[in-house]
């Protein structure tokens, strides 16, 4: 959460509002003088400052600390408090760039209302700031399978454009990314990429986080789609919006222009905006929790991103990639995959997709031996349950099967897996199980097993399936 820089002259004021803070969650830090506030700032930046006007037998005033810390840490919400107070002030501390006013004797209601909303500010502000520094990083693609190819074909088609871009697919597979990819393409990468987590804001504050405020002598608070402005604002999770919203967003697609709350003045922007989301809009629709009008201006253009299980044959580029990000990161061992590794880490299931293999190849470094290749000992043994080391446990269908048919299916599952494992490569496919390219032609027709291509590339299944 960060902590909470409280400086006044007064050690009654500043105590109480601590214990105020503290008693609500907070965790606070204390100062009385100009010098002990920027010491405890160099030591460490706070989340959020509380500042007294007025600092007695300080080289500097409140406004002065202002200015300084506005210029070296802008991200740092400021609340301005003073006994002396009077609009002539307020004015000054906002235009110098102070979050609020609060007069003293201040209400305890009014101050945790402006705390909460600034601290919120500060928590958006610095998950902006780090998601910038990791623009370039997170924006990279990688992989080398038919769908991965045909994602990043559509991907490039419209970098250039400015159209509005819906991307679809299961959590974790990676939408963000490609949104990233866009944007770090267009000719607004220099501009800002501004990211609403439409499931984590809470619906009374979406507007007011998206749209900003204004408060009669206090100032203007900039919401997100302002600071988006001439750059790329992406709705993560966009059927998580409240209806409400939806209303105010598709006036904003059509006009480019909105209010801030509290506000009379039409803000003009210039967005492009893309959107993300793992659910059926269709049937939200359907069911009147999604405005069909807004869903059709954002699915301009449509792209899907695939599941991590249409793409098997990326996981051992993408694991080796975790695994070098986590040793950079976070300093954990620089290790190799061994080949029964790789193996089974790409006939794993992965409901959680490419996120859930980045967690597991972080538990696997932090839990794991510093040297040596990763082995297949180390994954879990599956994600949906497992057996006792060295054996294999047997579904209830197949352990009631005469040893012929047992012997069968499990061949033809195996096989399968095998095929669409290596993305329907049989050379590679016979390679690894251990069988001359036709014997394996021979035994996949002996089993019913055929192979064809589709979008995303070569796949597998069973004769008599639907392909």
């Amino acid at each position: 959460m960060g902590d909470i820089l409280i400086t006044d002259d007064e050690r009654d004021i500043r105590e109480l509002i601590s214990e105020i803070l503290q008693d609500e969650g907070f965790t606070t830090r204390l100062a009385g003088t100009s010098d002990e506030c920027m010491a405890q700032i160099a030591a460490e930046v706070p989340a959020l400052m509380i500042l007294d006007i007025w600092l007695k037998d300080s080289n500097m005033d409140g406004i002065d600390i202002l200015k300084s810390v506005k210029r070296d840490h802008p991200e740092v919400p400021i609340v301005i408090i003073s006994g002396h107070g009077n609009i002539e002030i307020a004015v000054a501390a906002i235009k110098q760039g102070a979050y609020d006013f609060i007069e003293k004797p201040f209400n305890i209601d009014q101050l945790l209302v402006v705390i909460r909303r600034a601290m919120e500010t500060s928590r958006l502000r610095r998950e902006n700031t780090e998601l910038k520094r990791g623009e370039t990083h997170s924006a990279e693609l990688l992989g080398d399978s038919a769908a991965f190819r045909a994602l990043k074909s559509q991907l490039d088609k419209v970098t250039k454009s400015n159209g509005r871009v819906m991307l679809t697919g299961p959590a974790g597979s990676g939408k963000e990314i490609a949104a990233r990819y866009i944007h770090a393409n267009s000719n607004r990468a220099s501009a800002p990429f501004v990211t609403v987590s439409s499931a984590s804001i809470e619906p009374e504050r979406m507007e007011e986080v998206l749209f900003g405020r204004e408060v009669a002598g206090r100032g203007i608070e900039q919401g997100l789609l302002e600071e988006a402005n001439g750059g790329v604002i992406y709705f993560d999770e966009i059927a998580d919006m409240p209806l409400g919203t939806q209303s105010k967003i598709l006036r904003v697609l059509v006009d480019q222009r909105f209010q801030r709350v509290g506000g009379t003045d039409k803000v003009q922007v210039d967005l492009r905006v893309i959107t993300s989301t793992n659910r059926d809009l269709e049937a939200a629709i359907e069911a009147g929790t999604f405005r069909e009008e807004l869903y059709h201006r954002l699915n301009v253009v449509p792209i899907a991103v695939p599941s991590l299980e249409e793409r098997r044959e990326d996981i051992p580029l993408l694991a080796e990639h975790f695994i070098s990000v986590f040793n950079r990161a976070q300093g954990l061992p620089l290790r190799k995959l061994a080949e029964d590794a790789r193996a089974l880490l790409q006939t794993m299931l992965w409901p959680g997709n490419v996120r859930q293999l980045k967690n597991v190849i972080e538990r696997v470094l932090i839990l794991g031996e510093n040297g040596g290749d990763i082995t297949a000992k180390e994954l879990p043994s599956s994600e949906d349950g497992g057996g006792e080391e060295g054996r294999v446990v047997l579904s209830g269908g197949l352990a009631t099967l005469p040893l012929r048919e047992a012997r069968e299916l499990f061949e033809r599952e195996y096989l399968l897996t095998q095929i669409n494992r290596f993305g329907g490569n049989i050379s590679r496919t016979a390679s690894f199980v251990g069988m001359e390219r036709s014997a394996l032609h021979r035994k996949l027709k002996s089993l019913g097993v055929v192979t064809t291509n589709k979008a995303g590339g070569r796949v597998a299944y069973i004769e008599g399936d639907d392909a």
